[in-house]
């Protein structure tokens, strides 16, 4: 099972793609460590039974893949029924529920309560903003048997934008804009009771240098994971989740069980009993992403087939 902590880039495919068994198999894009295909915004009220046949043929024929976690962003509590009926549904990791909110997260989650899929509901609704309206939310995931479904919330930027009746510019990062404060609200809200977040897609595809930008600021908010809306966006992104080999020998050390209660490593100070949760998560994510040495280029990224995947 993917982890709870660390999940990078999840790139966003339509369930109407013409290569989706391929992408689900790993034949194209093997090197994804997680795939969502989309039955909501990538399509068309007229695409939809299109895209549910596409899907109930893949799942029909998935291969299992261990290295890839598999799931399908419903588009409400209906289609989520359809899925879960569909032979092959088993093999999917879970689900990514849209525009979730307390009202209408129990039509999801009492379809799955007694299995074990994975959800990543999706907060890109007006409650977003409401602080009241995200504690009681909070509670409802707090609920008994619900936690152990959530795998992470998921930040939906464009959704909460359009609320405003802007869009992100092309020169700055998510963090400079009106949802800078939001986002640092829903992690101060949600990860102190033990739910991690992903951050929201970085729409401009011709900048990779601010997206690189972004993802540290992601990460320097506690993030977990990036969608990507193309195969060009997810080794930009998880390029910046290799953890710097200076951490990675002060998280050993804060975890060595010989080392002093407080400590000065690489002229900061280390305070084991504060510092413990931080060392863990690095020792993980070195783990899952590897280790970034002095000398190496973070933004050398090899260019990949623009062509094998369509944006959201």
């Amino acid at each position: 099972m993917v982890s709870k902590k660390i999940l990078g880039a999840s790139l966003y495919v339509p369930a109407t793609h013409k290569d989706l068994q391929k992408i689900a198999d790993g034949e194209l894009l093997g090197y994804l460590r997680s795939v969502i295909f989309c039955t909501e915004d990538a399509i068309t009220d007229s695409e939809l039974s299109y895209a549910l046949f596409n899907l109930s043929l893949v799942l029909q024929q998935m291969v299992d893949r261990p290295t890839t976690e598999r799931f399908v962003r419903v588009r409400n509590p209906d289609v989520m029924k359809r899925v879960l009926e569909m032979p092959g549904s088993e093999k999917l990791t879970g689900f990514v529920l849209p525009k979730t909110t307390r009202h209408n997260f129990d039509a999801y989650f009492r379809q799955v309560r007694k299995t074990g899929y994975m959800l990543m509901p999706t907060l890109e609704t007006a409650e977003v903003f409401d602080e009241a309206e995200m504690r009681m939310f909070l509670q409802c995931l707090e609920q008994p048997g619900v936690r152990d479904h959530i795998l992470a919330l998921r930040i939906g930027g464009n959704d909460l934008l359009a609320l405003l009746g802007i869009r992100r510019p092309r020169n700055m990062t998510i963090y400079r804009t009106p949802l800078g404060p939001v986002i640092s609200k829903l992690v101060t809200t949600f990860r102190p009771y033990g739910f991690v977040l992903t951050a929201p897609v970085f729409e401009h595809l011709d900048n990779p240098g601010l997206l690189a930008q972004e993802v540290e600021e992601d990460l320097a908010h506690g993030m977990v994971g990036k969608t990507a809306i193309h195969p060009s966006q997810v080794a930009l992104i998880e390029q910046h989740y290799r953890v710097q080999s200076t951490d990675v020998e002060v998280a050993l050390r804060i975890m060595d069980e010989a080392s002093p209660a407080v400590f000065k490593m690489h002229n900061s100070m280390c305070e084991v009993a504060t510092h413990r949760a931080w060392a863990h998560d690095i020792a993980e994510q070195a783990r899952d992403f590897g280790i970034h040495h002095a000398g190496d280029e973070i933004n050398d990224v090899t260019a990949i087939n623009l062509q094998q995947a369509q944006p959201t």
